[in-house]
């Protein structure tokens, strides 16, 4: 009979090396996600409710007239007038944290693999590990890393969520049309003028769909996230669930969907938009 590998003592000693080796890159690292975070969530708390609601749905009206301006109107002044406007505001921060460093690291990741077929050899499996590893595992390293708090759900929602960006990215900049490459090279463009200028705006609809799942990725890990400490609505949920409220959870989790929605219908809008001006 063969012996089982002692994989999970692997694991312990890899994380246990790395803790004690990289601490001080991990603190910076917090540092920096902590402000982030508390950043955003401190102009998502500045102006009164209902101004920013205002704001919002002329935000909406812009991109999508009124059928959304109306939606995120009354959606809105709904998670206001349950109770959860405070924390919505917070998940909202936590989201936009996650997004803004997903789609940092992600679409420089999928130009490398789009440029680069070995790096693409390399980058897609790990993507398929990202995507069907338990998002629940994922929390593990990160409070052995960063403690509980917003940081490690953060850090979290970023794994599970930037392999959409990198994957969305490379396909965008791989199926602009060869003739246009082509003409680049033609008039002597440099490898950087005929990214910036020529894949780079054609694959822009591709992108902003590949950042449109990343949001959507990152706001359904504020419930697991709640659970190493994460600050926000997917705590009410979880306070509903270990309680059994049945009611409270209704009322949260109708706050997550109002705000997923609201998301979504904005970045296929802004997507829909940027296709029409590339036609």
């Amino acid at each position: 009979m063969i012996p089982k590998l002692p994989l999970a003592d692997w694991v312990e000693r890899l994380v246990d090396g790395l803790e004690s080796r990289l601490s001080v890159l991990f603190d910076i690292i917090s540092t920096v996600i902590e402000g982030i975070v508390n950043l955003f969530s401190a102009i998502f708390h500045l102006p009164p409710a209902l101004l920013l609601i205002v704001i919002l749905s002329a935000i909406a009206f812009w991109f999508a007239r009124w059928p959304l301006a109306l939606f995120t109107f009354v959606g809105l002044l709904l998670i206001d007038n349950l109770g959860y406007w405070e924390h919505t505001m917070d998940t909202l921060a936590l989201v936009m944290t996650s997004a803004i460093i997903s789609i940092a690291l992600g679409v420089p990741l999928g130009i490398i693999c789009a440029r680069d077929n070995r790096a693409q050899s390399v980058l897609v499996p790990l993507l398929d590990f990202m995507q069907t590893m338990p998002a629940f595992v994922y929390l593990i390293p990160a409070v052995t890393f960063f403690g509980l708090g917003v940081v490690p759900g953060v850090i979290a929602s970023v794994i599970f969520a930037v392999p959409p960006t990198i994957r969305l990215t490379n396909l965008g900049i791989r199926q602009v049309p060869a003739d246009l490459v082509e003409a680049a090279d033609a008039f002597g463009s440099t490898p950087g003028q005929k990214l910036f200028k020529v894949q780079l705006p054609q694959a822009v609809p591709s992108i902003m769909a590949g950042i449109n799942q990343t949001i959507m990725l990152a706001l359904s890990m504020v419930v697991i996230a709640s659970m190493i400490g994460a600050q926000g609505i997917g705590a009410d949920v979880y306070r509903a669930v270990t309680q059994i409220k049945t009611g409270q959870g209704f009322e949260a989790g109708l706050s997550i969907v109002i705000l997923a929605i609201m998301l979504d219908r904005l970045t296929q809008h802004f997507i829909k938009r940027k296709k029409r001006k590339g036609e």
